[in-house]
């Protein structure tokens, strides 16, 4: 047997060389730069053994294969050939393997992606367990980065071209069933008969290569110049589309495949080397990779130092509507979690039940969930009218209306009919949570879980925790929402806590501006433009008119003037405009709507009383728009409202959809330049007024010349 620091290799009586890779000390195995060494030393012993037929790659870990590649060591490098280097140490690793003359097997169970995926690409077949567990693809263009050892290459020729386009551009990930209907696996087994697989494919031989299957419209696009062509030329189109050009890696990761398509394998892998390089040093990719860091960073903290969670076994929702039946499907479907709701009626308990129902039908159609996984999901989520079943509830979330003399009440109730250690979570958008628990006979247990809309998409909650919530209940907290798939940030209580709050005042300049005339249409595409996934007026019709009518005189009366809607906006309320739900709002939906390209209800001008005219550029209205965002977030951080620059930004990015490839809005402040950023806010002010003042700790750091990071 042969054993390096992180790889195994040990021959079995049928020859059969078995390499296990498990780095100690390490919960999934990541490549990492050193083990090039290891592997020629390795491939070394094996060429030396003239009796072996055939080699296994496994993973030495219970759940996982690998999980991709360090990506710290990236941020060592100061220039793009040094990172450009490890590509090529990548690709140099990889293509030992493909040309080793026996076969060799990649046996995947777990996560197999980025440089896990390129690793099994490279051997001569692979096969996969059939457990949900088990899912391959290459995220990498999620970091800014491309595929940098081999992977641009070598899917392309696995699975066809505009299959390998669609995952890489994307980073979308498939499990084993869709990775073998790719053409990606080449069989998938039980995790219990994995290796066993694995061993019969590698005595079977190396077998040559088949090419992708294709139809007939695939052969002429991917197999005939003309095709590829018009492949490539409408790929780039919808990536810009769909990009706004802010993102440089998926524009590079297109040259790269057509350059391997139309040059050969060579010369796509010195392209690919190249291009990894460049992306490496581009502020996209550092803002990105941040964020991945910072996230990782967090799932290890318990939002309350040293406290440890208690295990919640049983939760409980108030309210059936939109957000109670949201929260209910994630604790049931991602969580594990048994779960009851309550309503006032059998007709808002069915709602929330149909609500979980038409998603999980969604997946068991798509092939995700099998039918019984289905129903045994289905089966957690109960419903009542009364409080039966809620006594052992180790928490309940409160998701009524925005009305505190209710959500008191409610407070109440879940004291009488729950045991004294159940926590009263409530889900308000704006209320401060210290006024929810105001009444309490046992305020340590109330706290706030700010979920957003639709809660089985939007990745943040936030944890806000009143002055005497326990330190017990936050870690509680924080634990449940991460088993419920979400990304927690704790937050210090106030009106809109911080989410809602930066996005009020970006909200209210997007109305100001459409007040002074812009059109609708102008202002939602520059803030696209920018990077918003939607822009705001979209977003205010998404919500509904009447949610932002409630929470802004909240805010108003609690942080003062600069909260305050305009005034113009009663009249969309007074004509019945709530936005989608009511199909009236700023854009035509249901008949008026027709297919296609969202299309503006022109008669709402008429009742704001203005009339559209361009006369402000996009960089314009993007800047009122975001600065006031970027201001009022250096608010909150100054009232330790957040307790990091790095929650404010995984907050907003995660929370609003802040643009990723930005890094969040104090990084975004850091890249401007607080200097430059109070400058600005001083010319708006001189023509706006007051609402654009520039936040003191803000000025205080254009003066000192500080960033929010190092």
């Amino acid at each position: 047997m042969t054993t390096t620091n992180s790889f195994s290799l040990q021959i079995r009586d049928d020859q059969i060389g078995v390499i296990t890779m498990d780095i100690a000390g390490e919960s999934m195995n990541v490549l990492k730069a050193e083990f090039a060494d290891e592997i020629s030393s390795l491939l070394a012993d094996i060429k030396a053994n003239s009796q072996l037929k055939g080699l296994v790659f496994i993973s030495g870990k219970p759940d996982s294969f690998i999980a991709g590649a360090d990506i710290s060591m990236l941020d060592g490098c100061k220039t793009a050939e040094e990172a450009q280097a490890i590509g090529r140490m990548g690709q140099q690793m990889f293509d030992q393997l493909e040309q080793l003359p026996i076969p060799l097997v990649a046996a995947i169970h777990g996560p197999c992606l980025g440089g896990g995926l390129e690793l099994a690409m490279a051997c001569h077949a692979r096969v996969a367990s059939n457990d949900n567990k088990t899912v391959l693809g290459l995220p990498e263009v999620q970091l800014g980065l491309l595929p940098g050892s081999g992977g641009t290459q070598r899917l392309p020729r696995l699975v066809g071209l505009q299959k390998a386009l669609d995952m890489i551009l994307t980073g979308k990930q498939l499990r084993a069933a869709q990775a073998k209907k790719a053409g990606l696996v080449d069989e998938v087994v039980a995790n219990s008969i994995l290796l066993d697989a694995a061993v019969k494919r590698a005595l079977k031989g190396k077998l040559e290569r088949e090419q992708p299957k294709l139809n007939l419209v695939g052969k002429v696009l991917e197999r005939t110049p003309f095709g590829r062509n018009i492949l490539f030329s409408q790929a780039r189109k919808q990536t810009l589309q769909k990009t706004q050009g802010n993102y440089p890696a998926p524009l590079k990761i297109l040259d790269v495949i057509k350059t391997g398509v139309d040059s050969g394998m060579q010369a796509g892998l010195a392209a690919e080397a190249k291009a990894f390089g460049e992306l490496c040093m581009t502020k996209e990719s550092a803002a990105l990779r941040s964020l991945f860091f910072a996230t990782t960073q967090m799932k290890k903290e318990s939002g309350a130092g040293d406290t440890k969670p208690n295990k919640v076994r049983k939760a409980a929702v108030l309210g059936g509507g939109l957000m109670g039946g949201g929260i209910a499907n994630v604790t049931a479907t991602k969580a594990g979690i048994p779960v009851r709701i309550k309503d006032i009626n059998e007709q808002g308990i069915s709602n929330a039940l149909k609500y979980s129902y038409s998603l999980l039908e969604k997946k068991f159609k798509r092939r995700f969930i099998s039918k019984a996984e289905m129903q045994k999901q289905l089966l957690l989520i109960t419903g009542t009218t009364d409080y039966s079943g809620f006594h052992d509830a180790d928490i309940v979330v409160e998701a009524v209306f925005e009305d505190l003399a209710l959500k008191q009440q409610m407070v109440a109730d879940i004291e009488q009919h729950c045991s004294e250690h159940t926590i009263f979570a409530s889900n308000t958008s704006s209320l401060p949570i210290g006024q929810i628990a105001a009444k309490a006979a046992r305020p340590e247990n109330v706290i706030g879980l700010h979920y957003f809309s639709p809660v089985d998409k939007m990745p943040l909650v936030e944890v806000i925790a009143h002055e005497t919530t326990s330190a017990q209940t936050i870690a509680t907290t924080v634990a449940f929402a991460r088993k419920q798939g979400k990304t927690p940030i704790v937050v210090k209580d106030g009106a809109g806590f911080y989410v809602n709050r930066i996005l009020a005042l970006y909200m209210n300049e997007a109305a100001n501006i459409l007040l002074e005339g812009e059109p609708v249409e102008k202002i939602d595409k520059a803030l696209v433009k920018f990077g918003f996934p939607v822009g705001p007026v979209t977003l205010l019709d998404e919500v509904g008119i009447d949610v932002g009518a409630k929470i802004s005189p909240i805010l108003t009366t609690e942080l003062g003037e600069r909260f305050a809607a305009p005034a113009a906006f009663d009249k969309l309320l007074a004509d019945g405009r709530k936005g989608k739900k009511t199909e009236k709002g700023f854009y035509l939906y249901g008949k008026n709507g027709k297919k296609g390209k969202k299309r503006v209800d022109e008669s709402v001008y008429s009742v704001l009383g203005v009339t559209p005219a361009a006369r402000l550029n996009s960089d314009e209205i993007s800047n009122r728009c975001v600065v006031q965002m970027l201001n009022e977030a250096v608010r909150c951080l100054d009232e330790g409202i957040i307790a990091s620059a790095r929650d404010g930004d995984i907050g907003a990015i995660f929370g609003i959809g802040f643009p990723p490839f930005l890094g969040g809005p104090f990084r975004y402040i850091d890249q401007l330049g607080a200097a430059n950023l109070v400058a600005q806010l001083r010319n708006l002010e001189s023509r706006f007024g007051s609402r654009f003042a520039p936040a003191p700790l803000l000025v205080t750091m254009a003066e000192q010349q500080q960033r929010f990071y190092n």
